[in-house]
């Protein structure tokens, strides 16, 4: 093995990445324990850093005897169990037949393997002999010979690490595992702060830095979803850490349901963070013989800072997680009609806003909510997947060759896990929805959730799905989630199993995904949850864009897309040109302006083209050709932050640099004018210091090292919401 190694003397596990080590230990009584993570620190084994004390109110295993230093509540441990002497946060934790809940996992054994791990029917990063090694650790309980697989993949290019666990029920009794988180890491005396990505609906992934304290903070969810309120993804970092300096971990969970990310200083000022499915209405049982797999974390070491973090998980998820051939293609600039009509549509409407398009040069139309069964409002409809040919007379197939024929892609909305009360489908099947026995539901848009932990619910509703889609030839689908889910408790499931619920939801949406791509593999397809509530890295593995959020609003979308570049690539959000004033908040700004901040991103309109004004037309046409000048910078480029929105009130600028150094991009907003202005330098990153740089608009020519030293001036006087642009070319 390349990456993985085991020293059978002193017991240590190494992984290497390209920058990175992560070391580990079997100790006494087959405990194992974890040493480093962070920098390259050559053939050094870190178990220097263990000092073991007589700890007061610390208790220790039988088995150490009168030797009182050996307390797992001060060990650095790699998976704990619960009720074993350790108070602190836990990774797992079983009830087992007796009502006991205590867990002493020991090492057992262990092996190497070229490639990385699968995790059967949930999202994972991918690899092969090439491309990653997969160490995998053994753990056991031994008085109900309950089997803990700690899973490593390592990514050494990528300089990730991926881990997931695989609980084995090897006893003779039934375990119902309470608690199984996908990672745990323990650090030793070392402050750090927590930077998290919190919002709502419309305003998500809104960036806060706080300092680590004494105690249990979290980041979770338990709508069902990994949320708008809170993201699966979480970085721990130095005090000082910058874009540029200092040591930075991220930690990224692979799942689109209830998670929970804990942390806890303490009484030794050691740190201890956790990350997995939420424990909140979960339990999941296991006979004899079976199986439980946590998804998938994935975790990234800078010691560069954060701009250096973001670069990996970008490459990360482009290479190894995003398995659509669109991930670096080119995507067809689109225009959506949900701004522009709502429901209130027809064929004749809807072919018009076509028209617009092919005039303006777009590539594709995709028409959204409404299509279907009684759906004039959100009232009704959803789950009777047959086109209203009242709205769209002589079908769908005849729309979309109309479309087709213009030269034009055509895409289409569906939102397959909801039904309404007011549909063929609920008053058919009432018992298909996600209900609690005797008591009345909670409404989410009018809207219920389908029991899609059920085979028959998935199976008849992708059905229904599929044979509109192969009667039209769809090179599109966004795919929606409009509540979180709730009522939560499935008459299918046995009482003992109405913790299996949420997390068995989460594999039905999966599994309905995977049929989608396999059928359809040429397909585009957009996850969406009312914007920005599903977007994870496991949504990214069926879906190489999520709709960032149903905010359009250019000044709010410089937060949300600031956010989100932190951990997810660029190419990954849906970002579109809107009406003004704004549907969501009523601002107005200049239409050159909503084409750059949409840029960043990938491209396309939300409005009704046919409203625009001659001026308008004109500015779309040149903002479609620039895009497409820029797309590949976007896809595959490194992206820079060089402004912090939450913290420069005058402008936001970012940055895209391709990977060869020859080409960049600097985009931005100036926010507001003022009077007898400052003069406002930003600073290019990612150039080489000693080539020579064109700008693309004076002429002028630079070093890179002095776009990146000496910097370059903003322009004075623009007024407010005014776009910034600039376009650099080695020369």
């Amino acid at each position: 093995m390349k990456y993985i190694s085991y020293d059978e003397a002193t017991k240590v596990f190494q992984l290497h990445t390209k920058n990175s080590v992560y070391q580990m230990q079997v100790a006494d009584y087959n405990t194992l324990v974890h040493l480093y993570y962070g920098a390259d620190i050559g053939d050094t084994q870190a178990s220097h850093r263990i000092i073991r004390l007589d700890r007061g109110f610390c208790v220790n295993p039988y088995e150490a005897g009168d030797d009182r230093t050996f307390s797992l509540d001060v060990l650095p441990q790699e998976y704990s169990g619960y009720g074993n002497g350790d108070y602190r946060i836990n990774a797992m934790e079983a009830e087992h037949e007796d009502g006991s809940d205590a867990l002493h996992l020991r090492y057992e054994s262990h092996k190497m393997m070229e490639g990385k791990y699968s995790l059967d029917g949930l999202p994972c990063m991918f690899g092969g002999a090439d491309e990653a090694e997969t160490l995998e650790i053994v753990l056991y309980d031994r008085i109900t010979n309950l089997k803990v697989h700690l899973l490593y993949g390592v990514f050494y290019e990528l300089d990730v690490i991926t881990r997931a666990v695989r609980i084995h029920n090897e006893g003779e009794r039934a375990v119902k595992i309470q608690r199984a988180m996908s990672m745990e890491m323990d650090y030793p005396n070392k402050h750090m702060d927590l930077i998290h990505f919190y919002g709502r609906h419309a305003m998500e992934r809104l960036t806060e830095r706080l300092p680590l304290y004494h105690g249990i903070q979290s980041v979770e969810s338990k709508r069902g979803t990994s949320s708008h309120q809170h993201n699966p993804f979480v970085i721990l970092c130095d005090k000082s850490a910058s874009e540029k300096l200092g040591d930075c971990y991220g930690f990224a969970l692979a799942y689109s349901g209830n998670f929970r990310c804990e942390i806890e200083v303490d009484q030794m000022e050691q740190t201890r963070i956790v990350m997995g499915i939420h424990p909140y209405h979960f339990s999941f049982k296991l006979n004899k013989g079976d199986v439980f797999e946590t998804p998938e974390a994935i975790m990234a070491y800078s010691s560069e800072g954060l701009s250096r973090l973001s670069h990996i998980y970008h490459d990360a998820y482009r290479s190894n997680l995003i398995r659509s051939k669109y991930v670096t293609m080119p995507r067809p600039v689109l225009v959506n009609n949900w701004e522009a009509t709502y429901f209130g549509f027809d064929e004749e409407k809807l072919y018009r806003i076509a028209q617009d398009a092919k005039e303006i040069g777009l590539d594709m139309f995709v028409l959204d909510d409404g299509w279907f069964g009684k759906r004039d409002n959100d009232n009704a409809g959803l789950g009777d997947w047959v086109v209203n040919e009242d709205k769209i007379k002589g079908g769908l197939p005849k729309l979309v060759k109309r479309i087709k024929d213009l030269g034009l892609k055509f895409g289409i909305w569906i939102e397959p896990e909801m039904v309404s009360e007011d549909s063929d489908l609920y008053r058919e099947h009432p018992d298909w929805v996600l209900r609690i026995p005797d008591r009345s539901m909670t409404r989410g848009r009018f809207q219920l959730n389908l029991d899609i932990t059920r085979k028959e619910v998935r199976d008849h509703v992708m059905q229904q799905i599929f044979r509109v889609l192969d009667s039209c030839q769809v090179d599109y689908v966004k795919w929606d989630m409009n509540r979180s889910v709730a009522n939560v408790y499935s008459s299918a499931l046995p009482s003992d199993r109405q913790g299996e619920v949420f997390h068995r939801y989460v594999l039905g949406v999966y599994e309905m995904m995977e049929q989608l791509v396999t059928r359809y593999p040429d397909l585009l397809f957009e996850n969406c949850s009312g914007g920005g509530g599903r977007f994870d890295a496991g949504m990214l593995y069926y879906s190489p864009q999520i709709w960032c959020s149903d905010n359009t609003d250019a000044i709010d979308r410089l937060k949300i897309q600031y956010g989100t570049s932190f951990g997810y690539p660029i190419s990954a959000m849906g970002s579109h040109v809107s009406v003004c004033p704004n549907h969501q908040n009523g601002r107005v700004t200049p239409f050159e302006t909503r084409g750059v901040v949409a840029s960043a991103g990938t491209f396309g309109y939300e409005l009704d083209l046919g409203r625009l004004t001659p001026e308008e037309k004109e500015m779309a046409k040149k903002q479609i050709l620039d895009y497409k000048q820029i797309e590949h910078l976007v896809q595959t480029g490194d992206y820079y932050r060089l402004s912090d929105p939450f913290k420069n009130n005058d402008y936001v600028v970012w940055q895209f640099v391709s990977k060869d150094k020859k080409e960049t991009v600097v985009n931005g907003v100036q926010l507001r004018n003022e009077p007898n202005p400052h003069i406002h330098l930003i600073y290019l990153e990612g150039l080489l210091p000693k080539e020579h740089y064109k700008d693309a608009q004076t002429g002028a020519v630079y070093t890179g090292a002095a776009l990146m030293k000496a910097g370059i001036p903003l322009p004075v006087g623009l007024g407010d919401y005014q776009p910034l642009k600039f376009r650099f070319v080695m020369v």
